[in-house]
């Protein structure tokens, strides 16, 4: 079967996340949303997304095809549902659409012809940024028992201080020395070749993605992942990094998410507490207004390739576009537009020739090439965040 995940209604509700990807490609718990289907279905997946994205991610569509929401990840019952789809059938929960059959043949989709499969079962949804690193604890113990089901872990090394370590899984390559792991909390999970430096602790509920580093002496508090790539130092607690990005130095980072190929300066702190305790509110980009998130404990959005310079100050709820460059005194907006260059002194437009060179130089350290799909899709992100930059 031909399986295709789109994005939905809630993809302006992740914005900036999903101006340069698509929903499915949002990491949360330790595998992509994309990652967990393939997983679970035993198959690879195409997207249905924005138009600007679809050189990047194209979508295969074959003469029969099973749609899938992006924003519900996979469970055992879902799965099965969903794999056992047959013509004019849907699988729908409340009033939201989980997966559909749908044949090249048809002209539209009507979902009051079809035959409707209710799923009244829990799941986690992704529908809000925050949902990122709220949900992170519970798809990253589902993530957890997915990928190390039947499977044995490399031997604990002896100078690890640990407790317990049935609850720790480690893959091939990874090192570790002298550090503390605490699994009681929830699971950790050490991926391949990752490394932790020495005098670091760390509390479950944790994932170290393939090629992460945490640097010496790092604190991480769960629900913490650190995608493929990702580099994080100093104190961590309740973040999702996606990959190739760094919080290499001390500072804090909490209750927040970042994209791919950030950096956050040494001795950079996000607050993730108001002072008076309130409710916290983030920039959202559907109402072009703040939006209530019913938390108390709320940090920085920072989309991909956004930079910040030492002892940057980011107060709660903060956003953060794609590309930009923060960075001087004081606390810079709470809303920061992509492509903007400067800090709480002021803003100017971060124009793509410029933020083009550093980002070619910053994925070529990795030896990953920005190339003509991701300048595209870059450009057409700047033109499309224009009306909120002051320009």
């Amino acid at each position: 079967m031909n399986y295709i995940l789109f994005d939905g209604t809630v993809r302006n509700a992740l914005l900036p996340f999903t101006f340069t990807r698509p929903v499915a490609d949002i990491r949360v718990g330790i595998l992509t949303i994309r990652e967990k289907w393939e997983k679970y279905l035993g198959s690879t997946t195409t997207s249905l997304t924005e138009e600007y994205l679809s050189e990047k991610f194209p979508m295969v569509e074959l003469e029969e095809n099973v749609m899938i929401n992006a924003s519900f990840l996979p469970n055992d019952v879902l799965a099965e549902l969903v794999s056992n789809l047959e013509p004019n059938q849907a699988v729908f929960k409340g009033e939201e659409v989980i997966a559909f059959f749908t044949q090249d043949s048809q002209e539209e989709v009507d979902f009051d012809t079809y035959d409707v499969i209710e799923y009244n079962d829990d799941c986690i949804t992704i529908e809000h940024t925050w949902d990122i690193f709220q949900k992170n604890d519970a798809a990253l113990r589902e993530d957890f028992e997915l990928l190390t089901e039947d499977r044995k872990s490399q031997p604990i090394p002896k100078t690890v201080n640990v407790i317990a370590p049935e609850n720790i899984f480690i893959e091939e390559g990874a090192k570790l020395e002298f550090v503390t792991l605490n699994a009681s909390t929830g699971p950790i999970y050490i991926g391949k070749n990752a490394e932790i430096m020495e005098g670091s602790v760390i509390r479950g509920p944790f994932a170290l993605c393939e090629s992460g580093r945490v640097k010496l002496a790092t604190k991480v508090y769960g629900a913490t992942t650190v995608g493929p790539h990702s580099v994080i130092g100093g104190e961590v607690s309740n973040s999702v990094l996606f990959g190739y990005s760094n919080k290499g130095h001390d500072g804090f980072l909490g209750n927040s998410v970042l994209g791919e190929w950030c950096n956050i300066g040494a001795d950079s702190n996000n607050s993730n507490l108001k002072n008076n305790y309130e409710e916290v509110k983030l920039w959202s980009y559907e109402t072009e207004g703040f939006a209530k998130t019913g938390l108390q404990f709320c940090g920085l959005m920072m989309g991909d390739h956004s930079k910040c310079g030492i002892n940057t100050m980011f107060n709660t709820g903060t956003v953060v576009g794609v590309s930009s460059n923060i960075f001087g005194s004081g606390f810079p907006r709470n809303f920061v537009p992509s492509f903007s260059w400067g800090g709480a002194s002021g803003f100017t437009t971060y124009i793509t020739k410029k933020a083009f060179e550093t980002a070619r130089l910053v994925m070529l350290r990795r030896n990953v090439e920005f190339d003509e799909k991701e300048s595209r899709i870059l450009e057409h992100v700047f033109e499309e965040t224009k009306k909120w930059r002051k320009e």
